[in-house]
């Protein structure tokens, strides 16, 4: 596979504005792992392979077991998500085929036991960015394998 074109290149402040984005997200307040885990899975649904190669990896720098990175697809069926996490998960899904149902009112409810107000519109934004960044990575075929996490945090070894 090859890159239809560099968007970065062709339209700078169009990038921009989606590390605009990006960054109000990562602000958010919302656990890094959080965000990495329906980043990864939004992902996986629209089928972008440069952002799950991304999010896998910076969800494996950032300490997290593999297997809940290998059973995130089946994340109903697995015991090793946390209710927070798995009301995050469903809302991903949710908002992120939208027209499958315009986000039950099942998952809206789940949801909102597990987050407060305006962190579900926090969480909503994370989903945004990354269907966002997903179309891009889909539209102009970014290649995955060359991504490398900026913050690791390996342990050392004595």
């Amino acid at each position: 596979m090859e890159t239809r074109l560099d968007a970065i290149k062709a339209a700078p402040e169009v990038y921009r504005a989606m590390l605009a984005l990006e960054s109000a997200v990562e602000s958010s307040g919302l656990e890094r792992c959080l965000l990495n885990l329906v980043k990864l899975r939004a992902s996986q649904i629209n089928g972008c392979a440069y952002c799950i190669d991304m999010h896998s990896q910076d969800l494996r720098a950032e300490g997290e077991p593999e297997q809940r990175l290998y059973l995130l697809e089946a994340w109903r069926e697995a015991p090793f998500y946390s209710d927070r996490e798995r009301a995050a998960l469903a809302w991903t899904e949710a908002v992120t085929l939208i027209t499958e149902g315009h986000v039950p009112d099942d998952v809206y409810e789940k949801a909102r036991k597990d987050f407060q107000d305006d962190e579900l519109v926090k969480l909503t934004l994370a989903i945004v960015a990354i269907n966002g960044w997903n179309r891009f990575g889909i539209a102009f075929r970014a290649v995955p394998g060359h991504y490398r996490p900026l913050h690791r945090h390996e342990t050392a070894v004595t």
